[in-house]
């Protein structure tokens, strides 16, 4: 591959763009081992696809939140690289596919002259920062949470504490007690309070902890009722140093954070977050909003002359997709994206609509959707219009029409079974069928492709999981029916239960029994959920049994929706092989690196930040030698421990303490410059014991 040169102005941003194309190299080159490079790109927001040679690259946007300009340069790029498809994720990222590896760094050079980053967008790391996209404009919301989600990504983006941890961790912000950005599911929720002491009103947040969907899907524990709007970054950062020292690293089914909580318990968890508080850069960290509080400004206020041809539609329209803002006269317009994808021809006309006749902003939501924000009453007839000629206005956003469902087996590793191509069939179910469902946001729908569950399936009220099943010699494409899931508001959810598996071509009938029985039944009022639990699940197992036999399948049974080929189960196909080198050699060489991080953030003054890579330099270090004894390195807290027994008991490495208490200072110190210029020099002495050890110890054998 041809070197490549970025021209950010950004230094920062220059060096990770110019690091990942000096990783690509030398893993070409078989310098890195596969697994540590892995472990690079997707921090970098390079995926593998089911497609081998070819890179899926998630785009990273903060709360969804994009401008004309960064649309317009996201969909140039797509062209550029990739096929001209966007597609808009459960976590308000867009992803687009098919790019070749050696591209990604002159791709994400081009993205960051419109401040748009890949950092940390896939991988162990803090992923996107998600928020209600309502933030700012609901009129029930006690305060716009959006610059404190915002607050949250900015810290949090590069920082030593999260950049390799034993998994993903995923923060929320919903702008009200109804929760739309769904807290309970997610690592660390936050859903916006306010607190009377004495005369004053104090903003802050619920906090709710270790919730996850996935095959074992957890509810999140209420952490805080309350917590002051100034002690949410530093809050975040002891979870995050835990999670990080004491969270699996091996079994990767386990290395979720809502697996240390179940095993450590809420109060366990918690006291190793107050201990990590002297270790901390800031103890109060208070936000600035003020940048978030502008008056909306229009480039125009001539309102464009048009003509509405089919009024029916149009308040069709208006009564499904268009939100009354907490702003007077302003409103928001709901777009339904089907499947969350949409084309970079689209999409620059949308960029060029909302720069000129709206107030520059737009959100991709947790929905796959796009909610255009800030359009006057005045404009709407010529907004939809506009929108009308993009096949932008149909009706029905966030309403049972509107399903949720991930790539699956398009582009997916782990898909078992097509979750686009069902989805595309049910929602032509309910257009045909269903009408009067237009607008009823009380169901929800959502498919995953396998069981971790990146569409949501696990807490819709209808959910459909792909599975295969088995009939002799054939495996046919199937759907695990689950019944029962939601958002009850305020930190509060419920997972759906798993009633039973029917053949994938039989999911369009399984939706019609539901619905028809619910029309059927339901006493006046009553709501879905209401309705499941007052049957109970085997009433519905009993409901739908007959659609799971699998005595009489036909030919078309064995064909998965969206597909003309007879269905074949292929799971983790995609990732590309490599040159797979000595692991040991590869993790002290980044040990090295994480020293001289160390050292640099001396430089900048940043005392927490180069502990921290000392911290982890050590870490690094130890598990080095650790692997070569085979010995259990799982967690950062068992690598301590381990290594203590191994090496220094066993004076093969003789310190001047035992080897906790030369790691855990980082904990029993404050942040200052000299622990920080004390703790890296002893990082290197370490190191170099490692390495002068490692070296012998070859040249025995």
């Amino acid at each position: 591959m041809q070197s490549f040169r970025s021209e950010i102005e950004n230094p920062v941003v220059e060096k990770d763009i110019l690091e990942l194309e000096r990783k690509i190299r030398l893993f070409k080159e078989g310098k890195i081992d596969e697994e540590r490079f892995r472990s690079l790109r997707l921090a970098r927001g390079v995926y593998g696809q089911r497609q081998l040679g070819v890179q899926m690259i998630r785009i990273k946007l903060p709360y969804g939140k994009v401008t004309s300009e960064q649309l317009h340069r996201i969909s140039d790029v797509s062209d550029e690289y990739s096929r001209g498809r966007l597609h808009i994720t459960t976590r308000q990222d867009i992803q687009i596919h098919y790019v070749s590896l050696d591209r990604t760094p002159e791709l994400w050079a081009q993205l960051e002259k419109d401040d748009i980053t890949l950092r940390e967008a896939c991988g162990n790391a803090v992923r996107n920062v998600t928020a209600s996209e309502t933030a700012g404009i609901d009129p029930k919301e006690p305060f716009d949470v959006t610059p404190y989600a915002h607050a949250t990504f900015q810290f949090f983006l590069r920082n030593p504490v999260c950049q390799e941890m034993g998994r993903k961790f995923k923060m929320s912000f919903s702008a009200t007690d109804d929760d739309t950005a769904l807290s309970f599911i997610h690592d660390l929720g936050f859903i916006a309070k306010t607190k009377k002491i004495g005369d004053q009103e104090i903003h802050g947040f619920k906090v709710v902890l270790a919730g996850g969907l996935g095959s074992q899907p957890r509810h999140a524990d209420v952490m805080y009722d309350f917590l002051a709007t100034d002690l949410l970054i530093p809050t975040i950062e002891g979870v995050l140093r835990v999670f990080d020292r004491y969270g699996e690293r091996t079994k990767r089914a386990k290395a979720r954070l809502k697996f240390l909580v179940k095993d450590l318990g809420l109060d366990g968890f918690l006291n190793l977050v107050d201990k990590e508080k002297r270790a901390l850069a800031y103890q109060s960290y208070p936000i600035d909003t003020t940048d978030f509080e502008n008056e909306i400004v229009f480039e125009t206020s001539e309102v464009p002359s048009v003509t509405i041809e089919d009024q029916e539609a149009y308040d069709l329209w208006k009564s499904t997709n268009v939100i009354p803002q907490k702003q007077d006269d302003l409103f928001a317009i709901g777009i339904k994206v089907h499947l969350g994808d949409f084309y970079t021809d689209k999409a620059r006309k949308l960029a060029d609509l909302i720069k000129k006749y709206g107030a520059n902003e737009l959100r991709f939501t947790l929905r796959q959707n796009i909610l255009i924000r800030h359009v006057r009453e005045a404009f709407l007839p010529f907004f939809y219009t506009e929108l009308n000629k993009l096949g932008f206005t149909e009706a029905g956003y966030n309403s049972v029409f509107d399903i949720t469902a991930c790539p699956g087996t398009d582009t997916c590793n782990l898909g078992i079974s097509s979750s686009t191509g069902i989805s595309a069939e049910l929602e032509r179910v309910l257009k045909s069928e269903y009408p009067q469902y237009v607008n009823n946001k009380d169901i929800t729908i959502k498919i995953s492709g396998c069981m971790n569950a990146c569409g949501q399936h696990n807490m819709a009220h209808i959910g459909f999981q792909g599975m295969s099943i088995k009939t002799g010699n054939l495996v046919a494409p199937a759907l695990q029916i689950l019944l029962g899931g939601g958002v009850l508001g305020d930190g509060k959810g419920r997972f759906a239960d798993k009633v039973i598996k029917i053949p994938s071509k039989r999911g369009p009938e399984s939706l019609r029994v539901l619905l028809n029985d619910f029309k059927n039944n339901q006493t006046k009022n009553e709501s879905f959920l209401d309705y499941y639990d007052k049957q109970g699940k085997t009433y519905f197992y009993d409901l739908l049994k007959h659609l799971s036999s699998t005595d009489n399948l036909t030919e078309d049974d064995f064909v998965d929706w969206g597909h003309d080929r007879k269905y074949v189960k292929a799971i983790g196909v995609g990732e590309c092989a490599g040159v797979v080198i000595d692991l040991v050699a590869t993790l002290l060489f980044e040990s090295e690196e994480k020293i001289e991080n160390a050292e640099l953030s001396i430089q900048e003054e940043k005392w927490a930040d180069s502990i921290y890579h000392s911290y982890a330099s050590i870490i690094n270090t130890a598990k080095a030698l650790l692997t070569v004894e085979g010995a259990k390195t799982n967690t950062q807290a068992s690598i301590v421990a381990n290594f203590e027994e191994v090496f220094v008991k066993t004076n093969r490495i003789v310190l001047e303490s035992s080897f906790a208490d030369f790691v855990y200072a980082i904990n029993k110190n404050e942040p200052s410059e000299e622990f920080a210029k004390n703790y890296v020099k002893k990082a290197k002495s370490f190191y170099h014991k490692v390495d002068a050890y490692r070296k012998l110890e070859v040249e025995v054998k």
